[in-house]
């Protein structure tokens, strides 16, 4: 009698193991959602940094003139009143290589 109720404890015992590993909300259900937490948590993270770099460029542009001059100039190639554009272009290589073969 002893030794049927020994095997029976021990099949139970075999059978929750493999439902705690193996089943739904196991263990191996466990790891796969602490794998999406951790990288959510790296998404929040990059996200959370380019928020405030977006934040600090949209303040500049509210309260700094220098960061509205500064994208006009960039982004629209435009000028302060008395100002002069030069633009300066530099030789192709391949013009460079033939004014020096002639001596140039």
């Amino acid at each position: 009698m002893l030794r049927w109720v020994a095997l029976v404890l021990v099949v139970v015992l075999i059978a929750l193991q493999v439902r705690l590993w193996t089943g739904q909300g196991g263990l191996r259900d466990v790891w796969r959602l602490q794998q999406r937490v951790a990288e959510q948590k790296a998404e929040n993270d990059r996200l959370k940094k380019r928020n405030e770099t977006l934040s600090a460029e949209v303040e500049d542009l509210k309260h700094g003139e220098e960061a509205i001059e500064e994208r006009a100039r960039a982004e629209l190639g435009l000028l302060k009143p008395g100002e002069t554009f030069y633009q300066v272009v530099e030789p192709a290589a391949a013009d460079r290589d033939d004014a020096d073969a002639h001596g140039h």
